[in-house]
């Protein structure tokens, strides 16, 4: 589905989901405790990177940096998973090309699985701050300076899958920079917190024109850092691309004389022949050596 528009506004329609969002937080912590009863308690150490925002913000890419930096293997669910990414999901496959060692399916199986492993290297849990099954020892959320809380409220009146007051159970928080819209994160004295900087690299220079698509949780981002952009199109998040859709996104980049260019996360999901036309501008991360000295000292 596609992020809905009131996700960043307090609108009436927000408000009027408010009840709704009170009841789906009440089940929400009753299934989070009863899921806690039986949690797994892992021989190498855990460290998960997740948030409180439902998806969007980023954190694929810090997954990314720091799995590469502790050569350490990512275990995640696999959200979305269809043929056209290999049955393990376009989150997955970024990893997979980067050469890391990827786990997709249940999180506790796979962690139990790597216990018995003769390696003590850490696990890196994706989006698990919201999954008790698995005790962590260290737990990290990400957060983008552009979207902050969204408009504050839980789902579906707006983006929050927990309160604000959740980040307590966090050891740290990073926030990426990036964006030219700046909201106010308000975050607790006690955690400690760290900034990601963001650069999207098109594979085109600043001077052709550009015509993007994305099926992204917040695709104003994407477009947002794009030069030169005479036309967009955006998809649900997680987007399965038929034929037709990509051929008709081809010829109207044509009718704009314009080259066609996408999210890497939205290029994995696309078809053999489509990815030899169409090209994707990669998102890196840059993360300050201050972040690894406090994992390294807290491992």
């Amino acid at each position: 589905m596609k992020t809905p528009w009131w996700f960043l506004h307090k609108t009436l329609l927000a408000f009027l989901l408010l009840p709704v969002s009170w009841v789906y937080y009440f089940f929400s912590v009753i299934v989070y405790n009863l899921r806690k009863i039986s949690a797994y308690k892992s021989r190498r150490k855990i460290i998960c990177f997740g948030n409180i925002l439902a998806g969007g913000v980023g954190k694929t890419p810090i997954v990314r940096a720091v799995a590469k930096y502790l050569d350490a293997p990512v275990v995640m669910r696999g959200y979305k998973k269809g043929k056209k990414t290999g049955w393990v999901g376009d989150e997955a496959m970024m990893l997979a090309r980067d050469k890391i060692q990827v786990h997709v399916g249940d999180r506790k199986s796979n962690v139990i699985l790597l216990n018995k492993q003769n390696d003590n290297t850490p696990i890196i849990m994706d989006d698990g701050f919201q999954n008790p099954r698995i005790k962590k020892d260290l737990s990290v959320l990400v957060f983008d300076q552009g979207l902050g809380f969204g408009n504050g409220f839980l789902l579906p009146a707006g983006p929050l899958r927990e309160p604000r007051w959740a980040i307590r159970r966090a050891n740290a928080v990073i926030i990426i920079r990036g964006a030219k819209k700046v909201r106010k994160i308000k975050l607790p004295p006690e955690i400690p917190v760290f900034y990601a900087d963001s650069v999207t690299i098109s594979p085109y220079d600043e001077n052709e024109k550009i015509f993007a698509f994305a099926g992204i949780g917040y695709p104003r981002k994407f477009f947002g850092q794009l030069k030169n952009v005479v036309g967009k199109k955006t998809f649900p998040d997680h987007y399965q691309y038929t034929d037709d859709d990509l051929r008709n996104l081809i010829a109207t980049a044509e009718q704009y004389d314009a080259r066609l260019l996408t999210t890497e996360k939205d290029w994995v999901r696309l078809p053999q022949w489509a990815r030899t036309e169409i090209k994707y501008a990669r998102l890196d991360i840059t993360l300050g050596q201050d972040f690894f000295d406090w994992l390294g000292e807290n491992i």
